[in-house]
């Protein structure tokens, strides 16, 4: 045997001794580490078990609400984190409008059960990188995990729909488009309901709701409630 051919049996008998290769090097350096935020400690579990099963993901950390999410993500810097939206604990919508603020590395894939326009438009307005619902299959969900850690947008058939239809919407005759969640604030407020009611029916919190109300106002140039509904009636906003 040449002195090249021992060498070479010496790296390989090292590399077994070791217990590993350069393939597994590539394949650690693949794995794609996650937040699972949701209230449900049943959810939780499951999106645990379905990921730690799976190779190329690693499981970081859960959070059962918006606020708790900020702190996990600041302390475990996942690539992707798994957010729900309506949560007692901090709405996730939030929760993505803050990190986006705060310029975070990772990429956020709301999974919900909810896919209508109040929902889907302010999560992907507040930076979301993709929008699945919770019955999607479980490689679709794994292939948009891998998706949105690469940057890329992936959203379920409803929600794509859902968005073009809301690009499409007529704007305000001389002013700014109302944003869904504005238009869902302006139709309870049509309905009469109060502040604190719009705030328990959206699951969000009275100031929230009052900042929505400015927001419109400004957009509708009213300057209160019942001047902005009426002038939403008659630009075919409402009805």
């Amino acid at each position: 045997m040449t002195d090249d051919e021992v060498t070479a049996a010496a790296a390989a008998d090292d590399a077994v001794t070791d217990g590993t290769t350069t393939d597994d090097a590539v394949t650690d350096d693949a794995v794609i580490s996650v937040l699972v935020v949701d209230d449900h400690p049943v959810v939780r579990d499951g999106l645990r078990g379905m990921f730690e099963s799976a190779p190329g993901f690693r499981v970081l950390g859960e959070a059962a609400g918006g606020a708790e999410a900020l702190r996990r993500a600041a302390a475990l810097d996942p690539d992707v984190i798994l957010m729900d939206l309506r949560m007692p604990g901090g709405s996730g919508v939030d929760a993505i409008r803050e990190l986006t603020r705060r310029g975070a590395r990772s990429k956020v894939l709301v999974l919900t059960t909810y896919d209508t326009d109040s929902d889907t438009l302010p999560a992907i307005e507040a930076g979301a990188t993709g929008y699945l619902l919770k019955d999607a299959p479980r490689d679709d969900l794994f292939t948009a995990v891998r998706a949105a850690a690469e940057g890329r947008t992936v959203l379920s058939p409803a929600v794509a729909s859902r968005l073009v239809s809301a690009v499409r919407a007529p704007r305000t005759p001389g002013g700014e488009p109302l944003s869904a969640r504005e238009r869902e604030v302006l139709a309870l407020v049509a309905r009469g309901t109060s502040n604190k009611e719009i705030a328990r029916e959206l699951f969000i919190s009275e100031a929230t709701v009052k900042t929505h109300l400015t927001h419109l106002y400004a957009k509708l140039g009213v300057n209160d409630r019942a001047a902005a509904v009426a002038t939403a009636y008659d630009r075919g906003i409402l009805g």
